[in-house]
């Protein structure tokens, strides 16, 4: 009962179309129209580098040109006209900074960033990989993605401007020991050795052949914390 009274008092034309009139409905549409040929015409003139995997600055340049779009869609209060000059600063923007970064590499690092190295021999390049916000998980899955099981399958993995992650593997036959990461293979946590065989510091990635006894510390990081290493080879 309460329901129904509710439902028959309530204003359904300002809940569903606030203040504006049933006929801004072919204005909304004109305007989206417009406003999406704009996008593709403004992208077209960007050209490839700017609808790639994006780097910060391209990202900057998407957001700014979607807030540019979005708002003349649907608000009567923003003017087409505006929205198209400030697309057209944008790409003007846009052009001159291509043109810094393809003409001054120190420009295009300050903007944009530079690839750095995560992993070098199996090992965790951990002077690098701290700079980086990037919890070890996130990047453990990144890796999984690409067929990785442990550290010691690939010699090189670099994160790129975009974010992307590029792997470069040993061959089959160059495999080593390194850090197991699949999930759970990193529970059980040894600080004395009752085995002998190959093992990898948690925290760098570091193998070493250990015999029965005390764990020690990793000669690499310091750190105390080992799992046994796994020797697998990389399915393809």
């Amino acid at each position: 009962m309460l329901l129904s009274t509710f439902l028959l008092t309530l204003n359904w034309k300002e809940l569903l179309m606030g203040h504006e009139e049933w006929s801004f409905i072919l204005e909304i549409i004109l305007r989206t129209a417009i406003m999406f040929l704009t996008i593709i015409i403004g992208l077209r003139i960007l050209g490839k580098r700017g609808v790639k995997q994006l780097s910060i600055f391209e990202l900057v340049v998407i957001i700014g040109l979607g807030s540019a779009a979005g708002d003349p869609m649907f608000n009567k209060d923003v003017g087409i006209v505006s929205s198209i000059i400030v697309f057209g600063v944008i790409i003007l923007l846009y052009s001159i900074i291509t043109h810094f970064i393809g003409k001054h590499k120190a420009f295009e690092q300050l903007l944009e960033g530079k690839s750095i190295c995560l992993i070098e021999n199996g090992e965790f390049a951990i002077d690098n990989f701290k700079k980086e916000n990037l919890g070890s998980d996130e990047f453990f899955a990144e890796l999984r993605i690409k067929g990785v099981s442990q550290l010691g399958q690939v010699e090189a993995a670099i994160e790129e401007i975009s974010g992307e992650i590029s792997v470069f593997y040993y061959d089959e036959k160059e495999v080593k020991y390194g850090l197991p990461i699949m999930p759970g293979s990193l529970d059980k946590i040894l600080t004395v050795i009752d085995k002998e065989g190959h093992y990898a510091c948690t925290f760098c990635g570091h193998t070493e052949i250990k015999t029965t006894g005390n764990a020690e510390s990793c000669p690499k990081c310091k750190k105390d914390h080992w799992v046994v290493a796994s020797g697998k080879k990389r399915v393809t």
